[in-house]
C-alpha cells in the first residue's frame, strides 16, 4: 500500500487527535478494489477502524430528481447509482442499518467533507473465512437470510437520515449494468467489440425481462451481500449475530437482490442444498412477520435479478482485468457463467439465454484466452 502523501497524513492526524485517538496504534489493511482505505487502531483496550476516502476520488451520485440523460452525462457512477466517495452515505446508511437492530459498524466520528470515518471494529471474522475454517455453512446463510427479512420488513426509507436519498434502483442503472458486459467482456473473451444491433437486442431483452419487477414497493438494498462483506459475531443474539459493512452504495430496490447476492457468491461456492435452504428460511421469516411473497412470483424475481447481477459481475470483473490489470478477477468467470447459464434456464428468461447462446459461445465463457491471458 503505497503511503500517504504528507497533507493527507497530516489531515488524518488531526482528524484522530480530535476524535480522541490521537495516540493510538494503527496498522493498515489491505485493499483491493476501491478508492478507500481502512487502517485499524488500537488504544490501549479499544479498537476502532479508520475509513480514508478522499471525497475527490469517484465521481459522485446524482441527485434521486436528476434524468437519464443528466446521469449519462455525469458518468457511470451516476448512471449505475454507485455512492462514490461519499463518506457521509456510508455513516447514513450505517446508522439506518443499526436503527433496524442490525450490526453496521456504529459511527464513532466522521468528518465527511475531508473523508475520515472512524467505526467499530467488528473483527475479522469474515463469512468467508470462517467458512474456510469449517464454519456451519447452513446456520450461517440461515443467518443471513433472516437478517434480510428483518430489513425487508419496512419499506425502503426515501431519505436516510439526516439528507441523503435512497436512490431507486431503477431500470436505468440496471441495464447499464448489464451493458459492462458487452462493453467489456466481449473484447477481452471474443477479441471484439459488441456490434451495435447486438448491444440493442441485449438492452432490449434485459428490459422486457426486468420490467415485471421493477413494479413493487421497493426495501433497502445492500447491493453487495455475501460472504466477504458480512462478519460472523456469535456473542451477539439474533439478527445482530451477522456485521454488515461495504453499504455505501445501498439502494431502494427488489427483495431478491441481497438474496441472490448471497447465495450466488461470484468468489465462492454455496452449496445448491445451502442457497435452498437460505431462501426458505427468508420465505418463511417473510410469512411470520407479515410480509408474505408468493413463492412462484419470488422464484421468477430471483431467477431475474440473479441473471441481471451476474452479467454485471461479468463485466465488471472483465474491465478490472483490462482497464485496472488485475487478472485475477478473470479466475471467476467460470464460477459466474455457470450461475448465469442457471439463472437463464427460467422460462421467463428464454429470450434472453437465446441471446447468450448465440452471442458468447459456450467455450468463451471459461477464463478468457485474448490479451494474452
Amino acid at each position: 500500500m503505497p503511503p500517504l502523501p504528507a497533507e493527507r497524513n497530516e489531515a488524518m492526524r488531526e482528524f484522530l487527535a480530535r476524535a480522541g485517538w490521537g495516540k493510538a496504534d494503527s496498522i493498515p489493511l489491505p485493499g483491493d478494489a476501491s478508492t478507500r482505505r481502512y487502517i485499524r487502531l488500537r488504544l490501549g483496550d479499544r479498537a476502532a477502524l479508520l475509513m480514508d476516502q478522499p471525497q475527490s476520488a469517484e465521481t459522485p451520485a446524482a441527485s434521486s430528481g436528476a434524468t437519464p440523460d443528466e446521469r449519462r452525462a455525469l458518468g457511470y457512477n451516476a448512471v449505475a447509482r454507485l455512492a462514490g466517495a461519499d463518506c457521509a452515505r456510508f455513516v447514513a446508511a450505517a446508522n439506518y442499518l443499526r436503527s433496524k437492530g442490525l450490526s453496521a459498524p456504529e459511527i464513532y466520528a466522521h468528518d465527511a467533507a475531508q473523508g475520515f470515518v472512524l467505526i467499530e471494529d467488528l473483527g475479522d471474522d469474515l463469512f468467508a473465512d470462517v467458512l474456510r475454517r469449517g464454519a456451519d455453512e447452513p446456520a450461517l446463510y440461515a443467518a443471513a437470510a433472516e437478517v434480510l427479512a428483518k430489513l425487508h420488513a419496512d419499506a425502503a426509507p426515501n431519505v436516510l437520515p439526516p439528507d441523503k436519498d435512497l436512490h431507486v434502483y431503477d431500470e436505468t442503472a440496471l441495464l447499464a449494468e448489464v451493458d459492462l458486459l458487452t462493453e467489456w467482456f466481449f473484447p477481452v473473451a471474443l477479441g471484439r467489440k459488441a456490434d451495435t444491433a447486438e448491444s440493442e437486442e441485449h438492452r432490449h431483452l434485459w428490459r422486457l425481462a426486468l420490467a415485471p419487477h421493477l413494479r413493487a414497493p421497493p426495501v433497502f438494498v445492500h447491493r453487495d451481500y455475501h460472504a466477504q462483506n458480512l462478519l460472523w459475531l456469535p456473542a451477539r443474539g439474533g439478527v445482530a449475530r451477522v456485521g454488515l459493512i461495504d453499504f455505501q452504495d445501498a439502494v431502494a430496490g427488489a427483495k431478491a437482490y441481497d438474496l441472490v447476492s448471497l447465495i450466488e457468491d461470484a468468489r465462492r461456492d454455496v452449496a445448491p442444498a445451502v442457497g435452498e435452504g437460505a431462501a426458505g428460511i427468508y420465505l418463511k421469516n417473510m410469512r411470520e412477520q407479515g410480509t408474505a411473497l408468493d413463492a412462484d412470483a419470488f422464484a421468477a424475481e430471483m431467477a431475474a435479478f440473479a441473471a441481471q447481477r451476474n452479467a454485471k459481475i461479468v463485466g465488471i470483473f472483465a474491465r478490472l482485468f483490462r482497464r485496472d490489470a488485475k487478472p485475477r478477477y478473470l479466475t471467476y468467470l467460470p464460477r459466474v457463467w455457470s450461475y448465469l447459464g442457471r439463472d437463464l434456464q427460467h422460462p421467463a428468461l428464454a429470450a434472453l439465454k437465446s441471446w447468450y447462446d448465440r452471442a458468447v459461445p459456450h467455450e468463451a465463457r471459461g477464463v478468457p484466452r485474448h490479451e494474452g491471458v
